[in-house]
């Protein structure tokens, strides 16, 4: 009993070893649980802006969808500045001037790698002065566009195909989003005289 006593009244601390090794099992604990929640938040910005990208090339897909169709032809645009890397130019009775124009300028993206943003412009021509609908396509070459003229047995019509991915060095997680839209104003003749910048009529002129 008197033993217990003295021990209680002893007033002893922690020795330096003991605190040490409280203090790094403490920190391997809270280390853990800070990469736990910087990834967790990494992540949901992540998410965010897949999204985001996801969403505005939906958007662009639907604006360009309505295009094509009140169009009645696609023309060589009158001017394509260097920076564009393809320009689809439409005689839209639509909109003011009878023009509207697509195009993809290409920009720096993570990594040093080659990104494209899609632009619509009211005119003959496209550059980056446009309404900029999507980011982050990185189709080759930032071509998105493939015209195929009308002929007697088809009507014209536009393959887009836009490929959205903010990490281009994983290619799995590329968004695609492809569609063959047909110009419901264009007319069944032959058009023989086809652009360069455009494709050979297809089905071919009898």
């Amino acid at each position: 009993m008197r033993r217990v006593l003295r021990l209680l009244r002893q007033e002893r601390g922690y020795s330096l070893v003991e605190l040490l090794t409280v203090m790094v099992i403490m920190s391997v604990v809270l280390g853990g649980l800070t990469q736990l929640f910087v990834s967790g938040s990494n992540a949901e910005v992540d998410m965010n802006r897949r999204f985001q990208a996801q969403q505005a090339a939906r958007v662009a897909m639907d604006r360009l969808r309505r295009d094509i169709h009140c169009s009645s032809a696609a023309v060589p645009p009158t001017a394509t500045p260097p920076a564009a890397s393809t320009v689809l130019t439409l005689t839209d009775p639509c909109v003011s001037g009878g023009y509207v124009s697509w195009c993809t300028v290409s920009s720096v993206g993570p990594g040093g790698a080659t990104w494209y943003s899609l632009y619509r412009k009211l005119a003959a021509t496209c550059d980056n002065t446009g309404s900029d609908y999507a980011d982050s396509l990185v189709n080759p070459s930032g071509n998105v566009f493939t015209y195929a003229q009308q002929s007697t047995s088809s009507l014209s019509s536009v393959a887009v195909d836009v490929q959205v991915n903010l990490k281009p060095s994983l290619a799995q997680s590329t968004y695609k989003l492809d569609d063959t839209i047909v110009l419901r104003n264009s007319s069944r003749t032959c058009v023989t005289s086809s652009p360069t910048t455009f494709a050979s009529p297809n089905p071919p002129c009898p």
